[in-house]
C-alpha cells in the first residue's frame, strides 16, 4: 500500500513510469535525491519553454518582453585556438561544449587558459542556416599554440584546430541566463544588441559571439550565464 502511494504521488509530478520504477527501488536519501534530480530538470525546462513563450509573445505583439540592459568593454589583444565547422541551431547544444572541451585541454599544451571561451557566428545559424560558427579559447602560449597547431592538432582531436590572433576591439553586449541560451530565445538577445549598436550611431565591426563565462553544469536556469556580443566601431561618415 505504501508503494502504491508513492507511485500515485510522484504520478502528481508526471514523472514517467521507467523512472518511477527506478525512485521506488531506491530508498531514503538515494530515493529522495532521485526526485530531487527530476523535479530541477523539470524546473529547467519549464524555465526554457517560459522564454520561448516570451519569445512568440514578442514577435506576435511587436514587443519586447525582457528589457536588456546593454554595455560594452574594451578587451584586450588575444590568441585563440579555434575550431570551426558549419552547424544548424539545432546542433549547437551537443557542439559546443564539446569543441570548448576540446579546445580547453589543447589550451593546456599551450599555457593554459588565458581568457574567457567563446563561440564567434560568421553568418546566421538556424534551422536552415549553418553559420559558420567558430568556437574559440584563448591561450597563454602563442609560441606553443602556433607550434601545436602546425603540428597537426587536428591529428589528435579528428578536427581541425587553428590560431587566430583576437585584435582588441570594443564589444556592445547583454547578459543571459542559462534559459535564455536556447534558440529561438536567444534571437531577443542579438536583436537588442544590434537595435542599440544602430541607435547609438555605431557600426558592426566583426562576427557577434557568445561568450560564456560561467559553469554551464553548475549553473540553474536562472543563472546568468553569457554574453551576447558585436564588436563596435564608430561609423563611417566619410563621403
Amino acid at each position: 500500500m505504501e508503494r502504491a502511494r508513492l507511485v500515485a504521488l510522484l504520478r502528481q509530478l508526471d514523472m514517467p513510469l521507467a523512472r518511477i520504477a527506478d525512485v521506488v527501488a531506491l530508498s531514503g536519501e538515494r530515493a529522495a535525491d532521485e526526485v530531487a534530480d527530476y523535479w530541477t530538470e523539470v524546473e529547467e525546462r519549464h524555465a526554457v519553454r517560459r522564454e520561448v513563450a516570451d519569445h512568440i509573445r514578442d514577435r506576435l505583439s511587436g514587443r519586447r518582453t525582457h528589457m536588456y540592459e546593454v554595455k560594452t568593454i574594451d578587451t584586450p589583444e588575444q590568441a585563440v585556438l579555434t575550431e570551426r565547422k558549419h552547424v544548424l541551431s539545432d546542433e549547437l547544444p551537443r557542439w559546443i561544449p564539446a569543441a570548448l572541451d576540446r579546445l580547453g585541454k589543447a589550451a593546456g599544451e599551450c599555457g593554459g587558459i588565458a581568457g574567457i571561451p567563446f563561440v564567434a557566428y560568421y553568418a546566421a545559424v538556424s534551422p536552415d542556416s549553418d553559420g559558420p560558427a567558430e568556437a574559440c579559447v584563448p591561450v597563454a602560449d602563442i609560441a606553443a599554440a602556433e607550434a601545436y597547431a602546425a603540428a597537426g592538432g587536428h591529428t589528435r582531436t579528428g578536427r581541425t584546430t587553428t590560431l587566430r590572433i583576437e585584435p582588441a576591439q570594443r564589444l556592445a553586449y547583454v547578459r543571459i541566463t542559462k534559459a535564455q541560451v536556447a534558440h529561438p530565445q536567444i534571437l531577443s538577445a542579438f536583436e537588442a544588441v544590434e537595435e542599440w549598436i544602430t541607435a547609438q550611431g555605431l557600426t558592426v565591426s566583426g562576427p557577434c559571439r557568445e561568450i560564456y563565462f560561467a559553469d554551464w553544469d553548475a549553473a540553474s536556469a536562472s543563472d546568468e550565464v553569457c554574453d551576447i556580443a558585436f564588436p563596435v566601431g564608430e561609423a563611417d561618415t566619410a563621403g
